[in-house]
């Protein structure tokens, strides 16, 4: 029998499966009706990650974005603006949420690195006028995804929780890969989040979680995300058994993701000097290639990758992503690397 080819999946920290021992801990899960009674997992699960963020509670939600955009519905006035980075998460990917949903617009505020900075939010907030909306929420991105995986230093973080509050305006943070930002700067996941509003965090990435991500906040703010959750039909009934492989996760991945990002390092590295790549410094466990080699482009160069065993997706014309994650090995990435390179040069 002819051994199946070798694939290597970097297209995102999304596609991991659970394991045997995730799967394990799902069917023996404690369940009951989360809308009736209350799973009691799930409960295990939001007080977990309300403990691990510094918040008072969380609510488990089926998806990162619905737990984004209950945020932005409960903090955002309609008819007022939400600043946030112009290629943040919430202006790329949420399809238009903040305005079909929460009635509001956005003020996207243009920065070289993905890093949304005090200075950069104070020269965009425009002095109080009848003829400007006023800005009601500010939302950060941290890592940020469409940079690269950039994580926000901490003092780009204080100064903004700083300037929020001095102006009385609620921060949210995107935090769905937080787990990453904390392992880069070695510190606990609440460090990263105090002084937030609001926080969501994904469990389905990185964390090797089929589905789930939480939104964490005060205890009155969770009580209207409960309501807000239900208007947005994200209530489950026996959610324990996804919120098992929450808690599974946060045992057994959390620590390990230091790997993931050495994984990464260590494929740009491989690819350091090729004529045809320019790989970017990774942070954490994204790694962003430019092509620079004559008439190369995403859409031309994906088929061939894929076909060699290579899953990457498109970011730019000439800019692909790879994320590593814990079902891509150091063996793997090394594979992937050299077939990368030997692809392009060919």
């Amino acid at each position: 029998m002819t051994p199946a080819p070798r694939v290597v999946d970097l297209r995102s920290d999304t596609v991991t499966r659970p394991s045997p021992a995730m799967r394990r801990a799902m069917v023996e899960a404690e369940v009951g009706d989360d809308v009736l009674d209350g799973d009691p997992t799930t409960r295990r699960l939001e007080e977990r990650i309300a403990d691990l963020v510094g918040m008072e509670a969380a609510l488990f939600f089926p998806s990162g974005v619905q737990a984004n955009q209950t945020a932005v519905w409960l903090h955002a006035d309609r008819g007022t603006e939400v600043l946030l980075e112009a290629n943040a998460h919430l202006v790329l990917y949420e399809m238009a949420g903040i305005a079909g949903l929460a009635g509001a617009q956005i003020r996207p505020v243009a920065t070289p690195d993905g890093l949304l900075t005090a200075e950069l939010a104070t020269a965009a907030w425009r002095p109080a006028s009848p003829h400007v909306p006023r800005i009601s929420l500010v939302a950060a991105e941290n890592t940020h995804n469409a940079a690269g995986g950039k994580v926000m230093p901490l003092a780009v973080w204080d100064a903004l929780v700083a300037l929020t509050r001095d102006r009385d305006v609620p921060l949210h943070l995107d935090g769905a890969r937080l787990w990453h930002a904390a392992t880069a700067l070695s510190v606990p996941p609440a460090r990263v989040a105090r002084g937030a509003a609001s926080l969501m965090v994904s469990l389905s990435k990185g964390l090797g979680c089929p589905v789930g991500s939480c939104l964490a906040g005060s205890a009155a703010f969770i009580h209207e995300a409960r309501e807000a959750r239900r208007r947005f039909g994200g209530a489950m009934r026996q959610s324990g058994i996804l919120g098992a492989a929450g808690l599974f996760a946060l045992e057994h991945h959390l620590d390990r993701l230091a790997e993931d990002h050495a994984n990464a390092v260590a494929l740009a590295n491989a690819l350091a000097g090729h004529q045809a790549v320019r790989p970017l410094t990774p942070e954490t466990n994204i790694v962003m290639l430019d092509l620079v080699g004559d008439g190369l482009s995403a859409d031309a160069v994906l088929p061939r990758l894929a076909v060699e065993g290579v899953l990457l997706v498109p970011f730019g014309p000439t800019r692909l992503r790879a994320v590593t994650h814990l079902d891509v090995s150091a063996d793997d990435v090394t594979w992937a690397g050299g077939t990368i390179a030997r692809v392009l040069a060919s």
